[in-house]
């Protein structure tokens, strides 16, 4: 089958961006020319967020188009079924031919899940109980352990050696792209995800991105509570991290660091959207940058993923194509990953999703006035391993100004993000708000049963202890995979 001649699509996803560290999000310190452009050229959604404040069910729902609980992967080590299609899968029945080139972080043999051609992969095991990264930095500096804000500053990230192969690996990709449009000007359009892993920790920069933001970069603006009004699901967190409190030294160098990291991404995206520019395709391509999930970055006294604050939860999401998103957008509308999703298969003429539960964004991003929008967006986490005793099974929704965060277990919580935007008033237990609460908490269980979840998992982490087992005994041969060697990383102060 042959596409005809549409528009290119470039979309490029990163790990771990909390989206308020970027200029056009109004981040007066950070250096991001490049998303800066990106939204002056189109649109910049302010209220967009993940599936999952964590990698790899994030991920996958952002693929499949639905959320945790349809797809079943809820952790790291969860695997999405190959017969589950995704966006990739869509975009290739309507004639393109979809290239990943980076981080995907799928676990199981499936690496692919409808792309049609994977030329980076990524650090991490493609096989669940398969051999881990050999670090340079400190065990732990890559997760949500106190030593990664100690063993933070200056020096180098495996993270930025992978993002370096895998940009090379793009620009050549783009270069070979315009070279063949100059010889057929009527050939097929592209199709081409870059996949990053900046700006995740461990938080360690080049010695001279580190200094670009050393001693510039504010303490956090939202102070931690005092521990007795912690959430007793947030203090368990905190306590888990080793985090209850830190050093403010520590805390410094590592945001230092995380912006830096930031700047450095930035400036990748900024060779890619040159490379556009220098081989005449940047007209006729729709451009699109998200993330993941946040980082707290020492808001509340938090760090890294897994909650549902907006630092935490939201992603930055901005897309750019010319003569069909008007320049200088800026939409206020909650929205999901799951809406960039069904937005991707709109936009490319791609047969939608037949059980996709995202909404496409293009009357949003046309300007269609009378554009029918219901501002709501959901998101869950659950663990059953790294969790507290007998696990934690969680889901948040955001409609409207309100923001409810069920705890199965625990007590919920309330935001009104209009009069409360730093989340510090809990309102559950108020009684004005009883009917919004129920309201809210109505349509969180609606189609989430946290018993059905827990037993779900109980049963994934029976098969899981087959699959490793196989692992360990077979070994098999990673199909795509990146090798990240201890020489790759360091401190500067180990040097």
């Amino acid at each position: 089958m042959t596409k005809d001649l549409g528009p290119n699509l470039l979309y490029i996803h990163s790990d771990q961006h909390n989206p308020y560290v970027t200029g056009c999000y109004g981040d007066g310190v950070v250096q991001t020319p490049a998303l800066d452009r990106l939204a002056a050229e189109g649109a910049l959604f302010s209220n967009a967020y993940c599936p999952s404040p964590i990698c790899v069910p994030s991920r996958m729902s952002t693929l499949a188009g639905q959320h945790p609980h349809r797809t079943h992967v809820w952790t790291n080590d969860h695997c999405l079924s190959s017969g589950i299609p995704t966006f990739a899968h869509a975009l290739g029945a309507a004639g393109y031919r979809p290239v990943l080139i980076g981080r995907m972080h799928a676990m199981g043999p499936d690496q692919l899940h409808g792309y049609a051609e994977r030329l980076v992969g990524d650090h991490s095991t493609n096989y669940v109980g398969g051999t881990g990264v050999r670090r340079g930095l400190p065990p732990g500096t890559a997760g949500p352990h106190r030593i990664s804000l100690e063993a933070s500053g200056a020096g180098r990230s495996g993270y930025q050696v992978h993002d370096e192969a895998v940009i090379a690996s793009a620009l050549a990709f783009i270069d070979g792209q315009g070279r063949a449009a100059g010889n057929d000007p009527g050939r097929a359009p592209f199709c081409l995800t870059v996949g990053l892993m900046l700006p995740h920790p461990p938080y360690v920069a080049e010695p001279a991105d580190f200094r670009l933001y050393e001693g510039r970069v504010p303490p956090p603006r939202i102070p931690a509570p005092p521990l007795e009004t912690l959430h007793p699901h947030i203090r368990w967190r905190m306590a888990r991290g080793e985090i209850l409190e830190t050093d403010p030294d520590d805390v410094a160098r590592a945001r230092a660091a995380y912006w830096a990291l930031v700047s450095r991404m930035d400036r990748m995206i900024g060779q890619l959207l040159d490379a556009l520019d220098a081989n005449g395709l940047a007209q006729n391509t729709l451009v699109v940058y998200s993330s993941d999930h946040g980082d707290s970055l020492g808001e509340r006294g938090l760090w890294w993923k897994h909650t549902f604050y907006e630092e935490s939860v939201k992603v930055p999401l901005i897309a750019r194509w010319p003569g069909r998103i008007a320049p200088g957008q800026q939409s206020d509308r909650v929205v999901s990953s799951l809406d960039l999703t069904a937005t991707l298969v709109d936009a490319l003429e791609a047969p939608a999703l037949p059980n996709t539960q995202g909404r496409s964004l293009l009357p949003l991003l046309e300007g269609v006035e009378d554009a029918d929008w219901d501002d709501l967006a959901f998101s869950e986490y659950c663990d059953d391993l790294f969790g507290p005793p007998g696990g934690c099974y969680q889901r948040m929704v955001r409609r409207g100004d309100w923001k409810l965060i069920v705890y199965h277990g625990e007590p919920s919580q309330l935001f009104n993000l209009a009069e409360d935007p730093d989340e510090v008033h809990d309102r559950a237990a108020d009684p004005a708000c009883r009917d919004i609460v129920e309201e809210l908490a109505h349509s969180v269980h609606a189609d989430w049963d946290p018993i059905q979840v827990i037993a779900e998992m109980r049963r994934i982490r029976a098969d899981n202890k087959v699959l490793a087992d196989w692992t360990k005994a077979v070994q098999p041969v990673e199909q795509i995979r990146w090798e990240l060697t201890p020489e790759m990383e360091y401190l500067a102060s180990e040097m």
